[in-house]
């Protein structure tokens, strides 16, 4: 066991040196071979970047098995690693505390770098695509010093008995499968950011700041994009099953910290088209690409620094002093080089009307920017409260959903004019003709949701949007099809009214389960029928299940006379902790949601309970909806065949001059 114990923490700590060995030489090498043009060390890039995927995958595998061997030899698996652990969880321990999850992103981001390589293998001579590289073999040196050092997931653990066993991971992360592909999903979406920002970066010192960059990294943003969407949706979903608290998103900070990068790049991904288009919004995208990837430091350094209390942040540990001076760095360096080059990102053109596509998109890029500083302010606020005046004070949900639900009104509004502006100016007639029938699904929507009971003006008002954004991205997709047929699926523009109609559902779902929940406590006694909200409650038995790890309390409740729900009361016996486990029957139109009264764990053979009831409208919307917003971005990465694009981009030595006419 002494040898095992010494063979996963030697060859681990051998692989992320291996990885910061490769990076740190490859970024100066590369550099130094750009710089005076020499090709033959140029093309070692390659080289060097599968040297650092492989000592970052030797890394994974022996932390992977420092896990399953139970080596407690390791401090890590002392801290997370128990014999009792699932096997399914035992994996997923690995980045349930904080060295772990920082392998992970170690392990992701020498996946992209990798990645990037490979992908632009033949075009390693190229200056841009060598700056892209040393800038993304200095975040991977970066990363893999952090991992290597501050937060090494094998550093030696004090001396333990014979027969130790850890606590295993924490209890909420080993309750639902969801936490074998929420963080690692959401981490590519973080991660991946980082491949435009280094293509950014590159196009800055180069001076090439046109359109070339931009086509080559626009999937590596759209998949950035979708993975993150999709990371953060998982979490609301992990949440609604496993907290117990009937909701979905509750603004707190790690949440914050994930939506931050999403709006900011979700600008990104709109306002590029108008760069592409007329050559314009350089400085804007830029500032939204640096902006996004500066706010994934921001975040991890937020749920990692432990300033702040939260059940998806990590304790406090040795890297938050590391990460603050990155995210500096990155912001000081970004601004430095957009500021040298404000010649050369002068656009060409300008905005002829307000009343157009670049215009929307213009003010589209305002609202998400303005939703993004919003929740900084109120995520970052307390802390600076606290740093001043040495008090704690909270901003809550209703700071939150007073500012953001403006916003959110004027967004779907956006979503239903967008589509329909032409390019450069719009006339009144036309706007007519193209909103007609979007303004019709937008009345009936409002008259579906009056006739279904629905009340006050913020709901009635977003159900009205919803069909208004949702028939001008309907009208899109019709348009599209009778010209193309099923093709005309495929392609960025009809994609991304794919991907609106997601977030149509979701806005609903979101508008829906937040103003019409009901809740209430129910006590309930073996063989007497409760009744509430139209549905009936009926408590069959209190029951319990114990093994090694844990003793699970359930009541089976049946639900309106068909099937038996099992909400339940799980205590880990190691750590004594209660957890709650929700029972939900989902629907298309609603969920009913169970769950056991916290305060007092009932014991088995109990003949009463006191459940906690919600019903709740349309969450089935919001998992829809994101499969919906997953499956556009898939067509939107990829454009049909009669969508036309240059052959060599990022190689071509002439870029637009800020003179040159735009056509």
């Amino acid at each position: 066991m002494i040898l095992a114990a010494s063979l996963n923490s030697a060859l681990g700590s051998a692989g992320l040196l291996l990885m910061l060995a490769a990076t740190t030489f490859g970024a100066f090498s590369t550099a130094w071979a750009v710089i005076v043009g020499n090709r033959r060390v140029l093309r070692q890039a390659p080289v060097y970047a599968g040297l650092a995927f492989a000592g970052a995958v030797l890394a994974t595998v022996m932390m992977q098995r420092a896990l399953i061997t139970r080596d407690f030899s390791i401090a890590y698996v002392q801290q997370v690693g128990a014999t009792t652990t699932p096997a399914l969880y035992n994996i997923a321990a690995m980045w349930s505390a904080l060295e772990g999850s920082i392998l992970l992103w170690v392990l992701v981001l020498a996946l992209f770098t990798a990645a990037v390589a490979w992908r632009f293998h033949r075009r390693r001579d190229d200056p841009l695509v060598g700056w892209a590289m040393v800038v993304m073999f200095a975040i991977s040196a970066f990363f893999a010093f952090v991992s290597f050092g501050p937060a090494s997931p094998f550093a030696a653990g004090p001396p333990v008995p014979v027969g130790f066993d850890g606590p295993g991971p924490n209890p909420l992360l080993q309750n639902h499968i969801l936490v074998m592909f929420h963080p690692p999903i959401l981490y590519l979406g973080y991660v991946g950011f980082t491949v435009p920002f280094a293509f950014a970066i590159a196009a800055l010192i180069t001076g090439r700041v046109g359109e070339g960059w931009l086509m080559e990294t626009r999937r590596w943003a759209l998949f950035s994009w979708a993975f993150l969407t999709i990371g953060i949706l998982l979490g609301g979903w992990w949440s609604y099953e496993v907290l117990g608290w009937g909701g979905v998103w509750a603004w707190d900070p790690v949440e914050n910290a994930s939506l931050m990068p999403w709006l900011t790049a979700t600008a990104y991904i709109h306002s590029v088209l108008v760069q592409e288009r007329r050559g314009m919004l350089r400085v804007w995208n830029l500032s939204l690409l640096v902006a996004t990837f500066a706010l994934t430091i921001l975040g991890t350094f937020i749920t990692r620094s432990g300033i702040i209390n939260s059940v998806h942040a990590f304790g406090a540990g040795d890297v938050e002093g590391y990460l603050l001076g990155l995210f500096f760095v990155v912001v000081v360096v970004s601004l430095a080089l957009i500021a040298w080059r404000g010649d050369r990102l002068r656009s060409p053109g300008a905005i002829d009307s307000p009343i157009s596509r670049e215009g929307a998109f213009l003010a589209n890029n305002l609202l998400f920017t303005v939703f993004a500083f919003i929740i900084l302010l109120g995520t970052l606020f307390p802390l600076f409260i606290e740093l001043i005046q040495e008090r704690r004070t909270v901003v809550g949900g209703p700071y939150f959903d007073r500012l953001s639900m403006p916003l959110g009104m004027l967004m779907l509004f956006l979503m239903g004019v967008a589509p329909v502006l032409p390019w450069r100016k719009a006339s009144g007639e036309l706007l007519r003709q193209r909103l007609y029938w979007p303004a019709w699904a937008g009345v009936a929507a409002l008259a579906i949701a009056v006739i279904s009971g629905a009340e006050g003006w913020a709901p009635l008002a977003a159900f009205a949007l919803a069909g208004f954004a949702a028939g001008s991205a309907l009208r899109q997709l019709v348009l599209a099809t009778r010209r193309q047929g099923w093709r005309g699926f495929v392609g960025r523009a009809n994609g991304g009214m794919v991907v609106h109609l997601g977030v149509i559902m979701i806005a609903v779902g979101l508008a829906a389960s937040n103003s019409y929940t009901q809740s209430a406590t129910i006590p309930l006694t073996v063989g007497v029928e409760q009744s509430w909200a139209g549905h009936t409650f009926e408590l069959v038995r209190v029951s319990e299940t114990v093994d090694q790890r844990a003793s699970v309390v359930k009541a089976e409740v049946l639900l309106d006379g068909r099937r038996v729900y099992e909400p339940a009361i799980t205590k880990y016996l190691k750590l004594g902790q209660d957890i709650g486990t929700p029972s939900v029957r989902t629907g298309f139109t609603s969920d009913v949601y169970l769950t056991l009264d916290g305060t007092l764990r009932p014991s088995p053979g109990d003949t009463s309970v006191t459940l906690r009831v919600f019903v709740k409208p349309m969450i089935m919307w919001l998992w829809i909806g994101g499969g919906l917003m997953a499956f556009g971005t898939l067509l939107a990465a990829f454009p049909n065949r009669w969508h036309r694009r240059p052959t060599d981009p990022v190689s071509a030595p002439i870029e637009r001059s800020p003179s040159a006419p735009v056509r």
